[in-house]
């Protein structure tokens, strides 16, 4: 019994890790963050930002890609290997594919999306122009809100997602929130004023 337990949670494991290779691997490489403050400094809205956000959403979405690599897998293993391996593979990868195509069909956003991305290049713009909260607006996306720097205004009320920067508090842990998470933002949003 304790055999087929372990594993059964072996494959499910080896399928939650290569579903999430690009959300937990591809952004947190050194070059990718070098225009960017450390976590969980506020982020100055710029074209890199939203240009991290866009990246943050295909990693996101090509997990449903990767999944491909543990369904593949799980029948082989089923069919001719470890069956309790690859239901596990089958099980956690399915559940991948499941949760994100539902998510779409009931309306849900990823936590990074387009519509995010089109907020923030709307305050980058009102922050360059007449319409701007103050004589020298500085944007910058704290974990709650979007703000002001300089006056303090609340530009956008929008808790912030993982964005793939380093952390502090060890590779570990880490690595445990993000997989606890999925990259949402676990703050929520500033009450409006």
């Amino acid at each position: 019994m304790w055999a087929i337990t372990f594993e059964f949670l072996s494959g499910a494991i080896m399928a939650y890790m290569i579903t999430r290779i690009p959300f937990l691997t591809f952004p947190r490489v050194k070059s990718w963050n070098e225009q960017f403050p450390p976590h969980p400094e506020p982020i100055f809205v710029d074209a890199h930002l939203i240009q991290r956000l866009m990246h943050m959403r295909l990693f996101y979405w090509l997990a449903l890609v990767f999944a491909i690599i543990p369904l593949t897998f799980g029948w082989f293993s089923l069919a001719h290997g470890s069956a309790p391996i690859g239901f596990g593979m089958w099980v956690v990868s399915g559940w991948l594919v499941l949760s994100r195509i539902t998510a779409v069909i009931a309306g849900e956003q990823a936590p990074w999306n387009k519509q995010l991305a089109m907020r923030l290049q709307i305050v980058r713009n009102e922050s360059e122009s007449e319409k701007s909260c103050c004589n020298l607006p500085y944007p910058i996306w704290e974990v709650s809100a979007v703000r002001c720097r300089t006056c303090g205004k609340n530009l956008l009320n929008e808790s912030r997602p993982d964005l793939g920067r380093p952390r502090g508090d060890g590779w570990i842990m880490g690595f445990i929130r993000l997989i606890l998470t999925d990259g949402k933002a676990i703050v929520a949003p500033d009450e409006e004023e």
